[in-house]
């Protein structure tokens, strides 16, 4: 049985569909079942002290911005701040943390065992059954904390309907935006948490370096994408997504539905990524199957070229915007662009990542935000010849003192992609 059989086997079996979506979202596997080859065995999870340094920090904020509270849903935030990991619905689930005090949650009735089953450390849990108001039991917990009235900022990415209970609530409190505090903690990366995203790069170029050795001709984008997530998941990461753009395809940066099959000469263009206890990683590759062409090489030495001059000016104190502009300048001097037109680069240099496999702030012009100590982005410059094809390479950095270090090496050339 050769690699392709296989390969349609599995996934004849773990999916009941189209692709096995299940198996690319799967939850964290059971850490006391480790395999040999799983690289997380010395992962070490966020823990409950660092998560209350969080919350505490978030108050400190509010304390200098005359904020009385914060308010978050369920998703990333919430994650960050308190370990619970909770499913959004029309069911509010969320926290309230005051600028003085504990923090408490707010969840229907039912789902209490559950949410305390996953908080990082313990706190008030109020609830409400199925015919309560639960925005007005936000405005309640405010009250108890005499927050009157005053400020309620709310996390950026809080849906409407929960906004807009709130003031139907209460017109007391005047709700402004929670970026100061949520992006004042989660834009800094601990040691901690730079060490998690870490391993989840060490797996995903693991697993990187096993597709590279075991495609075939005619493969299609959906083979190579599932034995890039079963390899990602055999090394211990969980995987979050594996796009895989073949030939013309990779001229686009998200894809086409046009259907590609593995050729000769034709390029490969893989972003992939994986989460370990939460932390994310976020990896671009391009290479030929097969010799590259004269016009593919040199349009992969440019794109690479621009990846490095990323990292040359990503450093302390620098705007964010600065280091797209100086990657975009470049390659105009190459006859791409100019701006964001194609052929060219036709998108951001780069974007935030934590939890969240995109995150504030951006590489991007425009953006003043001085680099900072614990930033995190990718560096992930492209170049796109639409009805040809495209180069994308992507690695990620963290700030340190001395400047950006990377989580991963630059990819040697387009013949070595993976050293």
């Amino acid at each position: 049985m050769n690699k392709r059989t296989l390969i349609k086997s599995s996934m004849a079996l773990t999916a009941n569909s189209i692709f096995p979506i299940q198996k690319l979202f799967a939850k964290e596997q059971n850490k006391d079942n480790l395999k040999a080859d799983d690289m997380t065995i010395n992962a070490v999870p966020i823990g409950s002290e660092e998560r209350k340094k969080r919350v505490k920090k978030a108050q400190n904020i509010m304390k200098k911005n005359n904020i009385d509270a914060l308010l978050m849903e369920a998703g990333s935030a919430l994650i960050y701040f308190t370990g619970v990991r909770w499913r959004r619905s029309e069911r509010f689930t969320g926290v309230v943390i005051p600028r003085e005090g504990d923090l408490v949650f707010v969840t229907p009735y039912f789902e209490e065992p559950t949410i305390r089953e996953n908080m990082a450390f313990d706190a008030e849990v109020r609830t409400w059954h199925e015919h309560e108001n639960p925005f007005k039991m936000v405005t309640d917990i405010l009250k108890d904390k005499s927050i009157n009235n005053g400020k309620l900022a709310v996390e950026e990415t809080t849906r409407h309907f929960i906004v807009d209970g709130i003031e139907e609530a209460s017109n007391k409190h005047e709700l402004i935006s929670g970026n100061d505090i949520t992006r004042g903690c989660r834009m800094f990366k601990s040691n901690a948490e730079i060490n998690l995203m870490q391993i989840a790069n060490n797996i995903t170029m693991n697993a990187y370096r096993y597709v590279y050795q075991n495609i075939e001709l005619g493969m299609s984008p959906q083979e190579i994408s599932f034995m890039m997530s079963e390899k990602t998941r055999e090394l211990g990461g969980t995987p979050k997504f594996s796009a895989v753009l073949l030939n013309e395809a990779s001229a686009y940066p998200h894809g086409t539905k046009q259907p590609q099959r593995l050729k000769k000469g034709g390029i490969i263009l893989m972003d992939s990524g994986c989460s370990v206890y939460d932390y994310q990683s976020d990896i671009s590759r391009t290479w030929t199957f097969g010799y590259p062409t004269k016009k593919q090489r040199q349009v992969w030495n440019t794109a690479k070229r621009g990846q490095e001059l990323a990292l040359d000016t990503a450093e302390i104190g620098v705007p964010a915007g600065k280091v797209d502009d100086a990657v975009r300048k470049f390659y105009e001097t190459q006859g791409y662009g100019p701006d964001y037109k194609t052929p060219g680069l036709s998108h951001r240099l780069g974007h935030g990542i934590g939890i969240d496999g995109h995150e504030p702030i951006n590489f991007v012009r425009g953006e003043k935000t001085p680099l900072a100590k614990g930033m995190c982005f990718s560096n992930e410059p492209g170049i796109y010849i639409f009805g040809e094809f495209g180069v994308r390479l992507e690695d990620c950095l963290y700030m340190t003192d001395d400047g950006p270090k990377l989580f991963t090496e630059f990819s040697k050339s387009i013949d070595n992609p993976f050293g």
